[in-house]
């Protein structure tokens, strides 16, 4: 039975919504809704696909900058860029500000409102907010440079995004003393002792300490050790990385062994109780060393200022107090440098091993190797 509004009738005890809008068929069975119900259902529904529509219809400057962020995130995603989770938090934290505008509108003044709250109310550094400034300002030239709706680019132009002055807030290097890393590292979690070390030795990164994988292992048989390619894709310079293993950072590497199929570094949650069990769960990857363990341990040894960048920033410090050599420094660390190779020959890769081994030269070992293993 048909009933005052023309698309809902009535079968039984149900209402039935049957309607072509905008030639889009809308059905749906309301079982025992009243009319009023049934109608309100309808405006509801009718409104989203207005909505859907007139979003479909926008052209050009009128595309929401949401649109320009997921369509990034895409590309991101098909290219499988590395910072895709990163990028991902930045884009999340600026909808809410920008997300609603039209990509023509999006412009410094319009980002006044994130920038006072990300400053003001979250108390973020410049810097911090100059990574999420870069994501607008990366999108804007897509949209002005690459993407294209009928053969035309979404903007015109991409407007100047101006990027806050970080010269007065960034933080110089804060190297570990010997004297620091003996009270530090035990006061880290059992965990994380072995890929903060790993650091210490290596100058590695936290993502490429973290993520290192067991198949990216090169064996060196004259030396009767291995170098660690990590591929260009997972390091920041963009090319592939030998990192050099010294003999504490090899002796690591040999203490992890058959933990993990995947990764080198590698965490799981142990029993307390009930020792005789299996244990809890299985080993997993460790995500960061910047977690609250480490938080905790820097706090609880005085030693809050101190980032795990700068155990990369110790490497460096301890082989230029070692006398190492500027272009031996860079090829440890992975510095671009002219003409610098992308693989090395058992000769060179000997070399390095040893004057890598110079940074630990003061190092109490006993002290070191005990931690080690642990």
């Amino acid at each position: 039975m048909q009933t005052r509004t023309k698309g809902i009738r009535i079968v039984g005890d149900d209402r039935i919504i049957d309607k072509q809008y905008h030639g889009q068929r809308i059905f749906q069975r309301l079982k025992g809704a009243s009319q009023d119900e049934a109608e309100t259902w309808l405006r509801n529904r009718q409104n989203t696909l207005d909505g859907e529509r007139k979003q479909q219809l926008r052209r050009g400057s009128e595309r929401l900058f949401a649109d320009g962020a997921a369509k990034y995130l895409i590309e991101c995603h098909t290219r499988k860029v590395r910072s895709l989770e990163t990028i991902s938090y930045h884009v999340k934290i600026l909808l809410p500000f920008i997300g609603s505008l039209a990509m023509g509108d999006v412009c410094n003044e319009a980002l006044e409102g994130f920038v006072a709250s990300r400053i003001d109310e979250d108390g973020a550094g410049n810097a911090t907010v100059n990574r999420s400034l870069e994501v607008v300002r990366t999108v804007m030239n897509r949209a002005a440079r690459v993407w294209r709706v009928d053969g035309k680019p979404w903007i015109p132009s991409s407007p100047l995004i101006e990027m806050l002055d970080e010269t007065q807030q960034r933080r110089p290097p804060y190297p570990i003393t010997w004297a620091q890393q003996k009270v530090l590292v035990p006061a880290l979690p059992n965990h994380l002792q072995k890929p903060v070390l790993f650091a210490l030795n290596t100058g590695a990164r936290d993502d490429n300490v973290c993520g290192l994988r067991w198949e990216w292992e090169v064996k060196v048989p004259d030396l009767k050790r291995s170098v660690f390619v990590i591929p260009a894709a997972e390091f920041k310079g963009q090319r592939d990385h030998v990192l050099i293993l010294n003999d504490a950072a090899w002796n690591i590497v040999e203490a992890s062994r058959g933990m993990h199929e995947v990764y080198v570094f590698v965490y799981r949650r142990e029993r307390v109780k009930h020792l005789d069990r299996a244990p809890a769960m299985e080993y997993h990857r460790i995500g960061t060393i910047n977690n609250t363990g480490w938080q905790a341990a820097r706090k609880a040894v005085g030693l809050e200022k101190v980032r795990v960048h700068d155990l990369r920033h110790t490497f460096g410090q301890r082989l230029r107090d070692a006398g190492v050599s500027e272009e031996d420094r860079a090829l440890l660390l992975g510095h671009a440098i002219e003409g610098m190779p992308q693989h090395y020959a058992t000769a060179t890769v000997a070399r390095l091993v040893e004057v890598a081994n110079k940074a630990q030269y003061t190092v109490d070992r006993t002290t070191l190797l005990s931690v080690v293993n642990g």
